[in-house]
């Protein structure tokens, strides 16, 4: 997964057709998780789709997600929060600013209602395990 500041390069470069082409391929690009890890424990709620997200934590106390979703723009705009917290410390995710981060890429009005509204559901989920991990 490239920096999220490279994938805005990228984005803001786009017409919205392309964009929406752009974010497809990022959802394509996830490292592909196991239908078993596609569990009620890992779904998160309040996604238009079906969105689940599940933490490995690495022996150097980084955090890994693997992720999935059964909408195509959706597994993007997934790709999208995780570009901004893959492979960082619990303490780097707790501080991270999701929302100024993500902001650039102005969501709310380049996609429907439909698939943002389950973003600060799934930043929610990232926070609340980074905070179970954290101690």
């Amino acid at each position: 997964m490239p920096p999220l500041d490279d994938i805005y390069g990228d984005y803001e470069l786009l017409e919205p057709d392309d964009r929406y082409r752009l974010l497809i391929d990022l959802g394509r690009a996830l490292e592909p998780m196991p239908d078993a890890l596609k569990a009620d424990a890992s779904l998160v709620r309040g996604c238009s789709a079906s969105v689940w997200l599940y933490p490995l934590p690495r022996d150097d106390g980084r955090l890994h997600f693997l992720a999935d979703s059964n909408a195509a723009i959706t597994k993007g705009i997934v790709a999208l929060v995780l570009a901004a917290v893959q492979d960082r410390t619990p303490a780097e995710i707790l501080a991270a600013d999701f929302e100024g981060l993500l902001a650039p890429f102005d969501l709310k009005n380049q996609l429907s209602s439909n698939r943002t509204q389950g973003i600060p559901n799934m930043i929610a989920l990232v926070r609340a395990t980074a905070q179970r991990l954290a101690g």
